[in-house]
């Protein structure tokens, strides 16, 4: 999904959320900190974010999806 002049994995403009699922790609120092940098451009903006791996999101997806779920009940009806 594009924002602003970044790729998000996921997002949802309601409530200014992007999710990322970090795989093998993000594991260099180079590639965290562009990571950083798009991160921090977009929380600027207002974006929040939810991190993830990707091998959480194959192994433990329940777990994923509480963190998302809770993030949503936390933060439904808020202003950023």
């Amino acid at each position: 999904m594009p924002l602003d002049k970044f790729i998000v994995d996921f997002y949802c403009h309601e409530l200014m959320l992007a999710i990322e699922i970090d795989g093998i790609t993000h594991g260099s120092e180079e590639a965290r900190e562009r990571d950083l940098t798009r991160q921090a451009r977009l929380e600027s903006l207002g974006v929040s974010f939810l991190r993830f791996y990707d091998g959480d999101v194959k192994e433990n997806l329940q777990v994923v999806l509480a963190v998302i779920e809770n993030w949503v009940h936390g933060h439904a009806g808020t202003s950023p």
